[in-house]
């Protein structure tokens, strides 16, 4: 399955289920950037525009670049009422974008699926000199408390190949951002985020990972089974928390 069509069959879940992330990313670009109202950011690999909202809501002017034509009907169904949100198709080794026409680019939880050497050639042709790039992830913190310690062992134990996933290894995901930018050029900046859901919301954030087997797949029934399982043990007034950080990696691709 090519890395554009693997959440085809996700999104609704993904625009329903998936955490958004704090205020104080707009914050950091801003302040970071010295941005005022209406700068011009592009949001590659934008999904549903979980972070493309909160851009936008910060008064940014946003392009969000989606190849899957799921994901960016999900996100101009959501944000189509923005003045400044230009949904594009395209792709992050070739966005269609004009030349030296935006200030920043962020990505959102999609970094893993780049061709990074072909990313880093586009972003260096549509940025503007002296133009920021931010690289942004919500991580889970599966040992930060007894619920997300049952569930990594659940996702271990019943997700074929989970453990091998390439970002799930921070060391070397870590690692392949600060290739991506030029030496010592990597600034970065955490925040807490955590993720409270009801078994509603936990089923489908879930299912909105391209890991899960839907319905009818091979272990789908299992893993669900054993997920209710841990959410009633854990749940507290129906709720649970994923301790979840957003990390941000930011910096320049050139002076």
């Amino acid at each position: 399955m090519k890395n554009t069509e693997r959440f085809s069959d996700r999104a609704e879940a993904y625009r329903r289920h998936r955490p958004s992330y704090p205020v104080a990313v707009a914050a950091l670009i801003r302040d970071t950037c010295g941005f005022g109202p209406g700068a011009p950011i592009a949001d590659i690999g934008a999904g549903t525009g979980l972070l493309t909202r909160i851009l936008l809501e910060a008064g940014f002017d946003v392009t969000a670049v989606e190849p899957n034509e799921q994901m960016l009907e999900a996100a101009i169904d959501e944000l189509r009422h923005f003045p400044l949100f230009r949904p594009v198709a395209g792709a992050a080794e070739a966005t269609g974008l004009a030349e030296c026409s935006f200030d920043a680019i962020t990505v959102a939880q999609a970094f893993h699926w780049f061709d990074r050497e072909a990313a880093r050639v586009e972003f260096e042709r549509i940025l503007r000199p002296g133009g920021w790039v931010f690289v942004i992830r919500n991580h889970r913190l599966a040992d930060a408390n007894p619920f997300a310690r049952d569930l990594e062992n659940l996702l271990n134990r019943l997700v074929e190949r989970y453990g091998e996933l390439p970002h799930r290894n921070r060391e070397a995901r870590e690692r392949a951002i600060e290739d991506f930018f030029p030496a010592g050029a990597v600034r970065f900046a955490q925040f807490d985020n955590p993720n409270t859901l009801n078994w509603e919301g936990l089923r489908g954030r879930v299912l909105s990972v391209s890991y899960t087997p839907t319905a009818g797949q091979p272990g789908h029934h299992e893993l669900f089974s054993a997920l209710e399982e841990i959410f009633e043990t854990h749940a507290r007034d129906g709720r649970v928390t994923f301790p979840q950080v957003t990390e941000v990696h930011y910096g320049r691709l050139s002076g």
